[in-house]
C-alpha cells in the first residue's frame, strides 16, 4: 500500500497492483507541492529505495519526499 500526508497516512491507504512487468503501481492526482510518503508491505512500513529525498520522521525513521510541479 502507499500511504502519505495525502492519504492521512493509514486512514486512506492506496492499494498498489503488480503489473505484468513486476512493478507495483497506483495512480493518483496530487496538488502541486511536496508530499511525504512511505509504503506498507506485509504490515511493515518501508522506505522507497528509488527516492533520493528523505526527511526524518518522529518515529526514528525517514519519510520519502516527492515534489509535484
Amino acid at each position: 500500500m502507499l500511504v502519505g500526508d495525502f492519504t492521512e497516512w493509514q486512514q486512506q491507504a492506496l492499494v498498489m497492483e503488480k503489473g505484468p512487468d513486476g512493478v507495483w503501481a497506483t495512480t493518483l492526482k496530487l496538488p502541486h507541492g511536496k508530499h511525504s510518503y512511505l509504503f506498507i508491505v506485509d504490515g511493515q512500513w518501508c522506505e522507497d529505495p528509488a527516492c533520493g529525498v528523505r526527511v526524518p520522521n518522529p518515529f526514528g525513521g525517514f519519510d520519502m519526499v516527492r515534489e509535484v510541479g
